[in-house]
C-alpha cells in the first residue's frame, strides 16, 4: 500500500483520520499539523497518499497539486465552501461530515491510482538513479533527500524518467571526468 501521510490544521481530525485508517489496517506515515509540516514531509517522501482535512492555513491544495501533483495522490475532506475554493481536478473531495467507509474506499482507490501511475525501476534502474543521488551528493554537499527531490523536480519539469535523467547526470560527470 502507498505512504498515508494525514494533515489537517485540527488535531482531533487528524486523529480521527489516523485511528480510522488504522482500524482497516492502513498505516499512516505521517501526521501534518501545518502547510510547511507537510512540504517538507512530501519533499522527503517519494511518493503517496495525502489526506487533507480541510484546510492548512499556509498552503492551498491547489498550490499543493502543482507543487506534488506528479507524484502524490491527494484527497480533501472540507465543507462545501472550502472543496469548492479547490479549483484542481486532481484532487478528490469528499464533503464533510461524510462515513468512514466512503474515506476509506477513497483512500483505497487513491492507493490503487497511486500504484499504477508509479514507476517500476528495475535493480539496474534503482542502482543508476542511486548513483547519480551519490554524485549529486558528493559533488554539490547535499544530503539524499535533497538528491532525490532535485532529480525529481528536475525529471518532471522536464517531461523524463528519473532514470533518464540519472543516465544524463552520470555521462555529464564522466565527460567533466574525462577532460581533466
Amino acid at each position: 500500500m502507498s505512504r498515508i501521510i494525514i494533515a489537517g490544521a485540527s488535531k482531533a481530525s487528524r486523529a480521527q483520520l489516523s485511528r480510522l485508517l488504522a482500524s482497516s489496517g492502513s498505516a499512516v506515515f505521517r501526521l501534518c499539523a501545518s502547510g510547511a509540516e507537510l512540504r517538507r514531509t512530501l519533499t522527503e517522501c517519494e511518493d503517496g497518499v495525502v489526506v487533507m482535512a480541510g484546510g492548512l492555513p499556509d498552503a492551498l491544495p491547489d498550490d499543493l497539486i502543482a507543487d506534488f501533483g506528479a507524484l502524490f495522490q491527494f484527497l480533501l475532506i472540507g465543507r462545501p465552501d472550502a472543496l469548492e475554493a479547490c479549483e484542481s481536478t486532481e484532487i478528490f473531495k469528499l464533503t464533510y461530515p461524510c462515513p468512514g467507509s466512503a474515506v476509506l474506499t477513497a483512500v483505497e482507490m487513491l492507493s490503487q491510482l497511486h500504484a499504477m501511475r508509479m514507476p517500476h525501476r528495475t535493480g539496474a534502474d534503482r542502482a543508476l538513479v542511486e548513483d547519480a543521488k551519490a554524485l549529486l551528493m558528493r559533488r554539490e554537499g547535499i544530503d539524499e533527500p535533497k538528491a532525490h527531490r532535485r532529480m525529481q523536480r528536475y525529471a518532471m519539469r522536464h517531461h523524463m524518467k528519473m532514470t533518464d535523467y540519472a543516465a544524463m547526470v552520470l555521462r555529464e560527470d564522466e565527460g567533466v571526468g574525462s577532460r581533466q
